[in-house]
């Protein structure tokens, strides 16, 4: 069955079918929340909290055909707000740098490389550039995931784009 099918009738309160969606998305749902966290304690804690925030929201869903870019919102945003509840800032783990390579042409260099690159970011910085670039959000939606100004997300990005730039240069004049 269709997304948008099982989205509506999960809105009019069958259960059944938002269990069958959540379940296709579930593994994405504890990637995503494993890669901020850093522990599989905390990622199985946003799945539920997601599942349970998605369920209790999902009549208020507008375009059914982004139903998985709207779970993937509330998963980041469920680790994010562990984060800042447990006052501790997000471990990046590099066996899940896998999924976040450049292309799906299997680069495993340039994903590591990329890795150690994004790993000279400050915090914040990450958090933009990932949720721009991985999850292909706007700077705007990154900025309201985050609680942050619109214009302080821009600044983010741009100086974290900045000291890429910058890094990429230097390795190619040293051939680092």
């Amino acid at each position: 069955m269709i997304i948008i099918e099982l989205v509506k009738r999960a809105q009019q309160g069958d259960e059944e079918a938002y269990v069958e969606l959540f379940g296709q998305h579930e593994a994405h749902i504890y990637r995503t929340a494993y890669v901020y966290l850093g522990n599989q304690e905390d990622a199985l804690d946003v799945v539920q909290e997601t599942a349970y925030r998605s369920f209790k929201s999902i009549g208020r869903l507008k375009e059914p055909q982004y139903f998985r870019t709207w779970l993937i919102k509330i998963a980041i945003s469920c680790s994010i707000d562990l984060l800042r509840k447990r006052n501790k800032e997000a471990q990046w783990r590099s066996e899940y740098w896998t999924d976040l390579k450049a292309g799906d042409d299997g680069d495993l260099p340039l994903a590591i490389s990329l890795k150690d690159m994004i790993e000279t970011l400050d915090e914040e910085e990450k958090h933009v550039v990932i949720l721009r670039f991985y999850y292909d959000m706007t700077i705007r939606e990154a900025a309201e995931l985050l609680r942050i100004p619109l214009g302080t997300g821009k600044t983010l990005l741009y100086r974290a784009l900045r000291k890429l730039r910058i890094r990429v240069e230097e390795e190619e004049v040293y051939g680092g």
